[in-house]
């Protein structure tokens, strides 16, 4: 009787963390003013003297089934973030929500149940596997760590992952030296996948492939999304790929998020300024373009130092639309247009949000010299012609509301003039009596 007792409160365990499961839509993950500060400290006593602002300051939120693309430059804070969220890393502020519960100071202990439901690729497919354990034990630590016993056994498990990743499962007692980059990547994620977690951050999950083998591990991750109900969070470089895989796209500088939109708005039109240069530097394979003009946006220097950022738009010292309010004023993270959030006060197709402030610092100037004429007067023209869409809309609603009191005024008009004879026979009366008064007079 006791068994099945226990049989019951196990089953019904079960079932209350399958019904806790977010449906496809909701949000998964929940990142609220997230920051991660590194100590930069010197002399005898260690004291700090600085710090290097990797992260500082992200919102976003994942939804449950999405696959979250993450894109910029090499020293924007990307794999922090992605470490941050799988508490690799504690954050030094803000916080993280994983299915509603808060994770953002959980220890080791805390952690270890949610390993399951959380894990990571690594980008650096040699640091990332003990040198020591053969693949068979590799991949098959998270099931003893977690004391899962899959059915047929561990072995049998590891040589189904390591065949469904691509691998040969006769390799299970090989170590990682015998296996080239690519390959150790494959081990990596099937690792990731063994206990068939909920969420999955990979950073720079095919930069070490071949190009002839991404896009087998990126349809690879695609189908295992499908049979897995997986959510992704791909950290890339390359924007082909992000485009391949993602819904929504984040796009990064110096440690903050200046556009999150999803794929089809961002690729189509970018309103950040920084966006637009990534996607201009994206190659076109037609040679019919070979002796045409490019139009790639190049920037003015580097990414300035996280140990001191740019006060206001972090990007201003190497737009070439920055003004004064850029230099002084940090633009928030706003919804612009449905689904496409933006910080910058003088944003790619659409209306100008500080239109007021038009004298350009002297970095734009320079930076502007950098674009072609053809990109400066396509950007004007299409802020422009947004402006003019905002104004028309702004008058219609105005000749609108104007027909409806001109109406409210004819049906006055018609009212009145039923009182019209009376009030003309009025008149005429006292026209009469007046000119009966000057003649007696």
């Amino acid at each position: 009787m006791s068994e099945n007792a226990e049989d019951k409160e196990v089953k019904a365990a079960g079932a209350a963390t399958l019904s806790k499961d977010a449906a496809p839509g909701e949000t998964l993950l929940k990142v609220t003013g997230l920051q991660k500060h590194f100590p930069i400290k010197k002399g005898l006593f260690q004291r700090q003297v600085g710090a290097v602002r990797a992260v500082d300051g992200l919102d976003f939120e994942v939804r449950s089934g999405e696959t979250l693309g993450v894109v910029g430059e090499s020293g924007c804070g990307k794999s922090t973030m992605g470490r941050l969220i799988t508490r690799l890393l504690e954050p030094t502020a803000g916080q993280i929500e994983f299915e509603g519960k808060d994770i953002t100071h959980l220890g080791v202990g805390g952690m270890r149940p949610m390993r399951r439901d959380v894990q990571m690729i690594f980008q650096d497919p040699y640091s990332s596997l003990n040198p020591r354990h053969t693949i068979g034990t590799i991949v098959g630590a998270p099931f003893r760590l977690q004391g899962v016993e899959p059915e047929g056994g561990i072995k049998k498990e590891v040589q189904r992952l390591l065949s469904v990743v691509g691998l040969n499962p006769e390799h299970y007692n090989r170590y990682p030296h015998e296996f080239s980059g690519g390959q150790r990547q494959r081990i990596g994620i099937a690792r990731a996948l063994a206990l068939k977690p909920k969420l999955v951050v990979a950073d720079e999950p095919v930069s070490a492939l071949d190009v002839s083998i991404q896009a087998q591990v990126v349809n690879l991750m695609d189908d295992l999304q499908e049979e897995l109900g997986l959510t992704y969070v791909i950290i890339a470089h390359d924007l082909s790929v992000v485009r391949h895989v993602s819904d929504r796209i984040a796009v990064m500088y110096l440690g903050k998020i200046v556009e999150l939109a999803d794929r089809e708005s961002l690729y189509k039109a970018p309103m950040h300024p920084y966006t637009k240069a990534l996607m201009s530097a994206v190659p076109i394979p037609d040679p019919r373009r070979k002796n045409a003009k490019s139009e790639r946006i190049l920037l003015k220097g580097d990414v300035p130092s996280p140990i001191s950022p740019p006060s206001g738009c972090r990007f201003h010292t190497r737009c070439w639309k920055a003004t004064e309010i850029c230099r002084t004023t940090e633009p928030a993270l706003l919804e612009l247009k449905p689904g496409q959030r933006v910080a910058c006060h003088h944003p790619e197709n659409f209306e100008d949000q500080a239109p007021q402030d038009t004298v350009l610092l002297t970095a734009a100037k320079e930076a502007a010299e950098l674009v072609a004429d053809e990109v400066l007067a396509e950007s004007a023209e299409t802020s422009a012609a947004v402006a003019a869409e905002l104004a028309e809309e702004d008058t219609s609603e105005e000749s609108t509301s104007e027909e409806s009191t001109s109406e409210e005024a004819t049906s006055e008009a018609s009212t009145s003039e039923t009182s019209a004879p009376e009030a003309a026979a009025s008149d005429e009366s006292t026209e009469e009596t007046g000119s009966q008064e000057s003649t007696d007079k």
